[in-house]
Parts: C-alpha cells; structure tokens; sequence
C-alpha cells in the first residue's frame, strides 16, 4: 500500500475507481494529487481530508498536464505512485457512434494516458523508484459488439502500457496494466445511456471498486504485470488467446446478430 507520506496522483480522482484510491490511500496518510474536470466530483472525494488536494486538469492538453504534474511535485513533492484512472465510456455501433465521439474516447482513454505518462514518469526513471498503475479493462483484451470504439481505446491501453513496461523492467520502477470486469462505478451509466450489450448484462453484477484496489496492490507486490481482479477475468483472457473464435461466436449468439 502507498507508504505514509508518498505522493499518489490520480487521474479521474472525481469518481469511481480513482475516488476509492485516493480515499484509501489518502486514509494510509499519503499525499494524494486528484486531477479531474469534475471540480464537484473531486470535492467530494476529498471530502474533510486535509491529505487530498485537487487540480482542474484536461488530460488531453499536453501543456496543462505538464503544469499541473509541476505544481504537484512542487507543493507535495515527487511523485511515486500514478494511478491513471480518468476515461469515459459511450458504447454505440461503429458506423452509427458519432464522429466526434469516437475520436474523443482515443483522446481521453489513450491520449490521456500518453500525456500522464510523458510528464510523470520521466521523473520516476530518474529517480529509479515510483509505481505506475494504468487501468484498462478487460475490454482491451476481448472485443464485443457495440463497444467498438471504447474497445479500440483500451487496446491502445493495453498496449501502451506493456510496452513501456517491456521497455523499463529494469528500472525500478513497478508497472501494473489493470484490465477488469465491469465495475460498479459512474463510468458504467455511460454505457447504459447509449448502447448496453446484452453480454455485459449476461456477465452478472459489477463488481466492487475495492476488489480492484486489492488486487492491484496484491499484483504490484508479487511483481505481476497484468492484473486480472477475478477468476472470470483470467480465464476471459486466457480464452481470447487461444479461442477468440470461440469467444466471437458466444457473442454472437448473445446479441442476437
């Protein structure tokens, strides 16, 4: 877990998954750095607490990001832990999503995590030290109808990700690449609004934004990459490996077309 007095910044700290890390580690006593557009969002997750400070940051804007992480690290210090938790999740078919949509799901998914990435953790190479958690999903392993463009987004995830982890495996720093079932948090309305795929509804209840976090820091201390939360999740991966045939005609049969 973060230790007492690090710095943990977390992108999309206004809701869900990045609410229940900061106020979990911010609870251990670290210092944690929220960057969000949702200003109410990340009031609420601060909450009382005098260790969450929080920054009205547009992860697609290079520059901005690149300030915002400078003001971080001069206020709190360097920082050792990222949890890039920020994405947004309109599902639609690919010809019918509008345009604009689309390209905005790659800019905040993927572009968000390019941006993050360059601005903080050269600081951590340098150091030799830091934790660099990126969440993706089990939708960047395994495509589905209706999810197209949110799919794309997280396989660039996905493989952004593991390729800097390839790059850097000897350089102290710790890379973890988050890729859950649903998760019961806001991000999930998104989807419902637009289009549900009948898969997610056959998958059973979302699971709780804790068992993430568990399994994250279980995964960082056994120095495991992939963090797959449930038992479902590892076989949904091992499956998409070896039978992605197989898993497309489940599909399918699901959707009915």
């Amino acid at each position: 877990m973060a230790d007492a007095g690090s710095v943990v910044l977390i992108t999309g700290g206004g809701s869900g998954m990045g609410r229940e890390a900061a106020r979990r580690f911010a609870a251990q006593g670290a210092r944690v750095a929220l960057f969000d557009v949702n200003v109410a969002g990340m009031a609420e997750t601060a909450g009382a607490s005098a260790n969450v400070h929080s920054w009205t940051v547009d992860l697609t804007d290079f520059a901005a990001v690149c300030a915002a992480v400078r003001e971080v690290e001069e206020k709190l210090g360097p920082v050792e832990r990222l949890y890039n938790c920020a994405g947004i999740m309109p599902f639609g078919k690919l010809v019918e999503q509008d345009n604009a949509v689309i390209h905005r799901l790659m800019a905040i998914n993927y572009g968000g995590l390019v941006n993050i990435t360059q601005a903080v953790l050269p600081g951590m190479l340098q150091r030799g030290r830091g934790d660099f958690v990126s969440f993706a999903s089990m939708a960047g392993l395994i495509p589905m109808l209706l999810t197209g463009a949110y799919t794309a987004s997280k396989f660039a995830v996905v493989a952004f990700t593991e390729t800097l982890y390839h790059e850097h495996r000897e350089s102290g720093v710790r890379f973890a690449c988050v890729c859950p079932p649903a998760v019961s948090t806001p991000l999930l309305q998104q989807g419902r609004a637009t289009a549900w795929p009948k898969m997610l509804e056959s998958q059973g209840e979302p699971i709780a934004p804790s068992v993430v976090i568990d399994a994250i820091e279980d995964c960082l201390a056994k120095g495991k990459f992939y963090v797959y939360p449930t038992r479902d999740a590892k076989i949904g991966a091992f499956m998409r490996r070896l039978f992605p045939g197989l898993i497309w005609k489940q599909v399918h049969q699901v959707e009915g077309f």
